[in-house]
Parts: C-alpha cells; sequence; structure tokens
C-alpha cells in the first residue's frame, strides 16, 4: 500500500512535522518500511531506535517499529533519551542504523525523526529517496525481532570515562526535554557541587522552550547561577544535541565562543589539527583557533554537513553557533551536548579553572542574534544569488561557503537561505556599535535591491 508524506515534513537533515496535521504514525510506519528497506539492501539486518520525551514519541515509536520489523529488520529499541544517546547505541551496539524520534527544540505539539545509517548521517537526498519508495510502495518484506537494550547506563558510563575535569560548583538546566535523566546520573558521579532544573521529562515544556540558544530560555540558569554564586552553568535543549552555558557572572557563552574553549585542550593534543565552524560563527573564533596553531575551517551551517566535512578531513573538532558541537578527538564525532558539557568541564580546568575569566578575554565584540526575513521556497536562494552577484561586481570580499560571508573593515556580515525554512537569515558582528550599523544598512541595501522587505524579526 502506497503511502505520501505531507512535502513540508521531509526536510535536508530529518523528517519533521506537526503531529496529528504534518505528521504521524502512518508516516512512522511508512519511514519504517523505507528506511528498513534502505538498510536490508546495504546489507544490514539491525536498527537502534530511541525516542525523546514528547508525549507523541511512544506511538510514533510504535508505528515505526512495525515498518522496520515488517521489512525484516530487528529492531534494538533504546528507549526514552537524547540523541546522543542513539547516537552512541548506533556507534557501540551491533547494530547497523539507528533512528531517534524526536521533535528536537521545536514547539510541543512537534515531533520528528533523525537517522543514521552505517555510522553516517543519513540526510539531503536519501530522505527525499524515503518519500518516492512510499508512493511507489518500493519496499523489502519480511519479519524481523524486537529487542531492548538499556543504554543508559553504558552512556552515563562512556560520559564519564577518564574524567579528569576537576570539581566546581556547576548548574545545569534540562529545560523537561530527554536530557534530564542523563544529567541527573553524572551530578551523582560528577565531583564538586551541583544544582540541577526542570530534569523531569515533560514533552509538554511546562517551565520553558527547551532551546539554550535564545536567552530568554536561560533566565532560570542565570538566576540560579548567580543565586548561589556558582562557577558557571549548562543548557540543553530538548532532545540534548545542543549546548548552552553561561559563565559566573550569568553572562551567556555562545556556541563559538564554547568552541574556541573547547579547542585549546585539542588543539595542545593534536597541534595543527583542523578545527569546523559554520558560516555564523564569529571571526574571533577562527582568529583564535589559527593563534593556537590550528586550522580554522569554515563550512556550512547543518549537523550532517558538519559531520561529513570532519570525516573529510579527519577534524577532531567541529561546532555550530547553534550549539551543536561534535567532538571526533577521544569519542564518535557526532553532536553531544552531555559529552560537550563534560569537556568543558575538563577545558575549564585545563585553562585556569574560570569560565568567568575565560569569557573576560573574549575580544568584545558587538553582533546581531540571527535575523529572519520572510521569503519563498524557489526565491531565497535566488536573492542569495543575486546579491552575491552585486557584491562581486562591486569588487567585495566575499566568501560563498553558505550564502554570502562579506568582510569589512568593520567587521563582517552573512546572508544565506534557510535550509529548514522559507526564510532569509542575516546575522552581523563588529568591533562597535557605529559599525555594526553600517553593517546593517549594506545588508538592507542587499535586501531591498532584491525587493525583500527589511522586517527584522530576532530569534526564531
Amino acid at each position: 500500500m502506497s503511502h505520501r508524506f505531507d512535502p513540508t515534513s521531509l526536510r535536508e537533515y530529518d523528517i519533521r512535522g506537526i503531529v496529528g496535521k504534518t505528521l504521524g504514525p502512518a508516516d512512522a510506519y511508512a519511514i519504517g518500511r523505507g528506511f528498513g528497506t534502505l538498510v536490508r539492501r546495504a546489507g544490514g539486518t539491525r536498527v537502534a531506535v530511541g525516542y525523546d520525551g514528547r508525549v507523541s514519541s511512544p506511538v510514533l515509536e510504535a508505528a515505526l517499529i512495525e515498518g522496520l520489523v515488517k521489512s525484516g529488520i530487528d529492531v534494538v529499541r533504546t528507549g526514552l533519551g537524547p540523541t546522543p544517546m542513539l547516537y552512541y547505541a548506533e556507534a557501540t551496539l551491533e547494530v547497523d542504523a539507528g533512528i531517534q524520534i524526536t521533535g528536537s527544540h521545536n514547539p510541543a505539539d512537534y515531533n520528528g525523526f533523525k537517522m543514521v545509517l552505517q555510522h553516517r548521517p543519513f540526510f539531503g537526498p536519501d530522505i527525499q529517496k524515503l518519500g518516492q519508495m512510499a508512493i511507489d510502495a518500493d519496499w523489502e518484506e519480511g519479519e524481523g525481532s524486537t529487542s531492548n537494550a538499556d543504554v543508559m547506563n553504558l552512556y552515563v558510563d562512556r560520559l564519564m570515562q577518564g574524567y579528569a575535569g576537576g570539581a566546581f560548583r556547576i548548574g545545569w538546566d534540562a529545560g523537561n526535554g530527554a536530557a534530564g535523566p542523563i544529567v541527573e546520573r553524572l551530578v551523582k558521579l560528577l565531583p564538586g557541587e551541583h544544582h540541577t532544573l526542570y530534569t523531569e521529562v515533560d514533552g509538554r515544556f511546562p517551565n520553558h522552550h527547551p532551546d539554550p540558544t535564545e536567552e530568554k530560555n536561560l533566565e532560570d540558569l542565570k538566576a540560579l547561577v548567580l543565586e548561589k554564586g556558582l562557577d558557571f552553568g549548562v543548557a540543553f535543549d530538548g532532545d540534548g544535541d545542543r549546548i548552552g552555558a553561561v559563565d559566573g557572572k550569568g553572562r551567556v557563552v555562545w556556541g563559538d565562543q564554547l568552541l574556541s574553549i573547547l579547542a585549546e585542550p585539542v588543539l595542545r593534543e593534536q597541534p595543527g589539527a583542523t578545527i569546523i565552524a559554520d558560516v555564523k560563527a564569529s571571526q574571533a573564533l577562527f582568529d583564535r583557533v589559527a593563534a593556537l596553531g590550528g586550522e580554522p575551517l569554515m563550512w556550512k551551517t547543518g549537523h550532517s554537513l558538519i559531520k561529513t566535512k570532519m570525516k573529510e578531513t579527519g577534524s577532531p573538532l567541529a561546532g555550530e553557533m547553534s550549539g551543536h558541537i561534535f567532538f571526533a578527538h577521544d569519542y564518535y564525532g557526532f553532536d553531544d551536548a552531555q559529552y560537550a558539557a563534560i569537556r568543558l568541564i575538563r577545558a575549564v580546568r585545563v585553562l585556569g579553572g574560570s569560565l568567568t575569566g575565560l569569557k573576560d578575554q573574549m575580544p568584545a565584540m558587538v553582533n546581531t542574534p540571527e535575523l529572519r526575513f520572510q521569503s519563498s521556497e524557489d526565491r531565497k536562494f535566488k536573492v542569495v544569488e543575486e546579491v552575491l552577484a552585486r557584491l562581486e561586481a562591486e569588487g567585495a570580499d566575499v566568501n560563498r561557503t553558505d550564502g554570502a560571508r562579506v568582510n569589512t573593515p568593520d567587521g563582517w556580515w552573512l546572508l544565506r537561505a534557510s535550509n529548514t525554512q522559507d526564510v532569509l537569515v542575516a546575522r552581523a558582528e563588529a568591533t562597535d556599535q557605529a559599525g555594526l550599523d553600517r553593517l546593517m544598512e549594506q545588508i538592507n541595501a542587499q535586501l531591498a535591491a532584491s525587493g525583500v522587505e527589511p522586517v527584522l524579526s530576532a530569534g526564531h
């Protein structure tokens, strides 16, 4: 029986939708059939399946497993946990692939699927292929089995393996997401003093939205750190693959700043290594990596694209502005916020013992959050091409890795088309406010020249 997905649900990096509207059990079943078929055709037979704390996850899990089993796949259920726990299961158990049911940091009524096949991200054309296979009902038949694997304790043991991070006073905010049970176990094992917030898994997210890249979602963590006089605080997104942090003064330490801290101990052990960050990252990060003797590499935004580039370049560490941190140094190369937190504790100890001090030493930059401008699916990429053509005609200093990133004496600005929404995304960074204003004028002028309304909406 063939099946049609809602076209909006098949995204670049994953499958995602509003449960009951653009995504439901029939889709989960069809994903199981299609993905299971691809696993078998690649010579595999076993798939690990995990899920996050959303209310809709168990129903989707049941339908997904039914689809996998009917395609002749043996399913290993890893249960409720963060996405990196499923990635860990895929990397270490005798399985050929993995699927995590997760809505990531989207609102509570969303859910979706992140997939990995033979230790490689499954994205882009792979995901579109699942859609075509469902329409054609091009599925293998079989009768697989289901078993359970208790990977949570193994995963926590792996996070703690060779721990050398010293004892700090730390606040942890799991945002009622799937990282909660992991955080509860970690703080019992870690030396120091630990205070936790919202570790109870609740898919309605009653306290705040689980997205640590938006400053408003870090208010409770900041208050905890300041009230108790803690050394620093860490926060996690809904499925535990993105990290946020605040220092002892309650200041946000952004994704690119965390990467510049995490890079230093890695580069001491692997001099000259390539450290990758996405095009939204601060110039200060790329300069810092170079100053530490590393090879900074600016790459496209998107966790699947970064993982692929890491394999290609043998990079031990990569990160995105959005808080995805990827360690291949002493780890598996996937984005894991729990592991990043452990490595951050270690880096702070190695680099003098104060995250606040490290933040103080960073060059002062004035920057915008991500600015989003409404555009259509077909128009957004054309706008970026028009902007690039005009800039190059003017002889501007432009990097085309992912959209247009323009360097000027004031700093830099970026304009790129989002892979996941019908928007253009812009960001700018300068050494002072006057410089930032000049950069914003350039962005607005380019948008106006391509007929885009300069409606500045911060955040996402």
